[in-house]
């Protein structure tokens, strides 16, 4: 963690670790936030270009029967369209516009043995999963507009280095009233969408979860509080979901989660999940939505 910020530790233990622990187990990779920062570069950037460019390097377009990869022309056309967010026309125009880039490709223009070609180049690999790269972080630090301060989304998922996901844990205040503190997380996100908070993060965003521990909502960019949602899974049986939060952090992933946090927090964490742990609303949710062939179909078809 950076030391002018500590996290609520009621809420990492109830809500934030759980949930950091069931999407690593889905998929997801860890990234510190000094490993995020670094790729990040500054408070106020929030794609992870190199990412992005690597994954854009690996691609290759067909033309008139071969194959070519994308020149660096191409990629900085690519890397252009996508940082220059058109936020000037507000939140949901812009966000509309990331929306198509994502579904849609990026049309960039190659020339292929002195020939002009127009090329649409893909961000995600809808057809092959594994082609993508999924990586999640904490405590997003992202800088507000006019030295307002910063925000600190609790969870937030990258997919291709763009951040596609934000996810506000809270800690439930009783075990009678974990919708308050889901409704305080919704709050939250809301706030964070205006126009002195964090816009330039909410403009990639495809999917916005706010999660207690027990409990957890769903909505998108602008949806309003009344219309956020529980997910009703009917496909993934429940045992599926038992077995995916009784499966243990690779060790990797527990060196890396743990390695700035004090040792009684992995004392605490090892003592919960060294006994059966009941399957919650929060891990049902994470488990339906954040898998990560889930997301991409969501994100391409249901999301708008």
């Amino acid at each position: 963690m950076s030391g002018h910020h500590i996290p609520d530790t009621r809420e990492e233990a109830a809500a934030k670790l759980p949930a950091l622990h069931i999407l690593t187990v889905l998929g997801w990779d860890y990234l510190s936030p000094a490993q995020c920062m670094a790729l990040r570069g500054s408070e106020r950037a929030v794609v992870l270009e190199d990412v992005l460019r690597e994954h854009l390097t690996r691609h290759r377009f067909d033309h008139k029967g071969k194959t070519y990869p994308l020149s660096p022309a191409g990629i900085a056309q690519v890397m252009r369209e996508v940082t220059q967010t058109g936020l000037s026309q507000g939140l949901i125009p812009a966000n509309r516009a990331i929306y198509q880039h994502l579904t849609m490709g990026i049309t960039v223009t190659e020339f292929v043995d002195g020939q002009r070609a127009s090329i649409t180049v893909p961000l995600i690999n809808w057809a092959d999963i594994n082609a993508n790269r999924f990586q999640v972080t904490e405590e997003l630090s992202v800088e507000r507009p006019a030295g307002m301060g910063r925000f600190r989304p609790d969870i937030v998922c990258y997919v291709n280095g763009i951040p596609l996901v934000v996810i506000e844990a809270k800690r439930p205040i009783s075990s009678t009233k974990p919708t308050a503190m889901v409704e305080e997380g919704i709050s939250q996100h809301l706030r964070n969408q205006m126009g002195d908070g964090i816009q330039d993060l909410y403009v990639y965003s495809q999917l916005l979860l706010s999660i207690s521990g027990v409990d957890g909502r769903y909505g998108t960019t602008d949806t309003k509080k009344k219309f956020w949602s529980s997910w009703r899974e009917e496909d993934i049986p429940e045992a599926e979901m038992a077995q995916i939060k009784g499966t243990p952090l690779s060790a990797a992933h527990r060196t890396a989660i743990f390695a700035d946090r004090p040792r009684w927090a992995l004392e605490a964490f090892d003592r919960l999940h060294g006994s059966h742990v009941l399957v919650t609303d929060q891990d049902r949710l994470l488990v339906s939505l954040m898998r990560p062939d889930r997301l991409l179909d969501f994100t391409r078809r249901f999301f708008l």
